[in-house]
């Protein structure tokens, strides 16, 4: 799916850098972030589609970003990203809005998988366009 719009939210900038450049190559147009202000900045800036977030960053982490984002921005999807799996977090996550989880290291065709299917599922849902 072409033209979708990401924002990549880790605080590992050489990560956000190889996986931006790869998802662009695929005709995705992304944002990059490395923490929660500088999500909630680009967001308040520009319309998302989908919203890749890293659990794991120091100040304000991804499960606290994600709450923020579904309560002020509702209709992004955002994918849930980490290196370290824990099953409470993942229940708790997808309970408050997220559309998926990924483990690092992932492959990118999986991830441009996800995204677009977050980006299909938000246009036809309740606040999407569909």
């Amino acid at each position: 799916m072409k033209g979708i719009r990401v924002l990549l939210v880790d605080d590992e900038i050489d990560f956000s850098r190889v996986l931006s450049r790869r998802l662009e190559k695929r005709g995705m147009c992304v944002s990059t972030a490395s923490c929660a202000s500088e999500a909630m900045e680009t967001l308040r800036l520009e319309e998302m589609d989908v919203v890749l977030l890293d659990v794991r960053m120091p100040g304000r982490d991804g499960v606290r970003l994600l709450g923020e984002i579904k309560r002020l921005y509702p209709q992004v999807a955002v994918l849930m990203l980490t290196a370290h799996i824990n099953s409470d977090i993942v229940i708790s996550c997808l309970a408050m809005g997220a559309c998926d989880y990924l483990l690092k290291p992932t492959d990118v065709e999986e991830i441009e998988g996800k995204i677009s299917d977050a980006a299909v599922r938000r246009n036809k849902g309740p606040f999407g366009k569909a």
